[in-house]
């Protein structure tokens, strides 16, 4: 009877110790998302392990990431193309589009490898929407920059590391789509 009763209590123990494993287990850890984007950015972009650290401390372990490129251009009223790929801790990837405007006290243009990391998204299918945010750039032959664009409780920080000359501030937001579109609205 007792033997039972401990052999119940410890596989609802492991059950439990499991459970919270795999919850953790959907999101990425830091160092995973360092190597990811030294690998794909380069293991000597100036200050990345830095950039991608005070996004954890801001929104801690991300449900994915998006490695891509864009091209972006303003002269106070700006647009932005890009694509990538965005993949999943489940090993679910897709290619996905974005492009956007923006307006501002901005000018100037850039070229940028992206990578973003992904926060609280419920599905895959749910990253195809608009997602406001603000933007401030200084690109002066090359650059680095984090923000963030957030949309309910969904949050996607853009990591560039570009080349061009663009210096200002901009209010705007990304569209992703499944598909390419020409059409920034």
């Amino acid at each position: 009877m007792y033997l039972k009763l401990l052999a119940l209590i410890t596989l609802f123990l492991v059950g439990f110790a499991s459970q919270s494993i795999a919850d953790d287990s959907g999101k990425y850890d830091k160092d995973t998302i360092i190597s990811e984007a030294q690998s794909y950015l380069g293991a000597g972009a100036e200050g990345l392990a830095s950039v991608i650290e005070k996004a954890f401390e801001d929104h801690g372990q991300p449900d994915g990431y998006i490695k891509g490129r864009e091209a972006a251009g303003a002269v106070v009223v700006g647009l932005r193309y890009g694509d990538g790929d965005i993949y999943l801790k489940n090993g679910y990837s897709r290619q996905v589009h974005w492009q956007g405007p923006s307006i501002g006290f901005d000018w100037g243009g850039n070229a940028a490898k992206v990578f973003m990391l992904v926060y609280s998204l419920p599905s895959v299918e749910s990253v195809f929407q608009r997602y406001p945010g603000v933007d401030g750039s200084l690109y002066f032959v090359g650059g680095a920059g984090l923000n963030y664009v957030q949309r309910d409780e969904t949050v996607i920080a853009p990591i560039r590391l570009g080349v061009g000359w663009r210096a200002g501030a901009s209010v705007g937001y990304l569209k992703f789509t499944p598909e390419k579109t020409w059409n920034p609205l």
